[in-house]
């Protein structure tokens, strides 16, 4: 039986402003160690439990993580960074 740590969750933004989200069954270790490969492919697919989708990777604006990759280091990698938004910009004052 796999636990929730064998998961990691990935969310796609895309160039259209549209996002999605998947869990996919590998440690996020293991999803750290294949990102800068996975990146680098044309085509990502995930096979879901009934379908499988295919992500152009040229068309991802962004990706976001969970739980956080931390083992990422070195140069354009900011650690203990704070997200600032519309709403918690006004909380902090």
């Amino acid at each position: 039986m796999q636990t929730q740590d064998s998961f990691t969750e990935v969310t796609f933004h895309y160039v259209n402003g549209e996002s999605e989200s998947f869990e996919i069954p590998l440690t996020p270790e293991a999803f750290q160690q294949q990102l800068s490969d996975l990146l680098n492919q044309p085509w990502l697919t995930m096979h879901l439990f009934d379908k499988t989708v295919l992500i152009c990777t040229a068309q991802i604006m962004k990706i976001e993580v969970k739980p956080p990759l931390t083992e990422i280091q070195g140069t354009g990698v900011f650690p203990d960074t704070l997200r600032v938004t519309a709403l918690s910009h006004g909380a902090k004052a």
